[in-house]
């Protein structure tokens, strides 16, 4: 018979710690991307970034909102519940990124197009798993 430790959280001020960092770098792309230098010093993205911004905004917000909730209480079902939450922001956001599609290279060459098509697929299955994840671990800390 084999036993399966559960894994250790870390110290209550290392997990502090973390939240503060991820808000605060949250907190910078947010102000980066809207004000200084903005999206449009990125020459990739098109005029059509205006139709996702929105959602990319509601994202990194969340992430910044659920970051600091956690610095006052962080159990793991609230952890679930904010996972799910922010994960499903992300995933509108890229599901909209990918329909409307604000990201034009020169071709030069190299398929970038296509490496950044295949980035953002990523992102929306790996985000689809991770709902089901935080679901599934929402749903079994509640039934405990």
């Amino acid at each position: 018979m084999t036993t399966t430790a559960s894994p250790r959280r870390p110290s209550v001020a290392a997990r502090r710690s973390g939240y503060i960092v991820a808000a605060a770098v949250n907190g910078l792309v947010l102000y980066l991307v809207n004000r200084r230098p903005g999206w449009e010093a990125l020459p990739f993205l098109t005029p059509d970034m205006t139709k996702v911004l929105g959602l990319v905004n509601a994202s990194i917000l969340a992430g910044i909102i659920t970051n600091l909730v956690y610095l006052f209480a962080d159990p793991p079902r609230l952890r679930s519940l904010g996972d799910l939450v922010t994960t499903g922001i992300g995933l509108a956001a890229m599901v909209r990124i990918w329909q409307v599609w604000p990201i034009s290279f020169d071709s030069g060459g190299f398929p970038w197009d296509t490496v950044f098509r295949w980035l953002v697929a990523i992102g929306i299955v790996g985000s689809a798993i991770g709902i089901v994840v935080a679901l599934v671990t929402l749903v079994r800390g509640t039934h405990r």
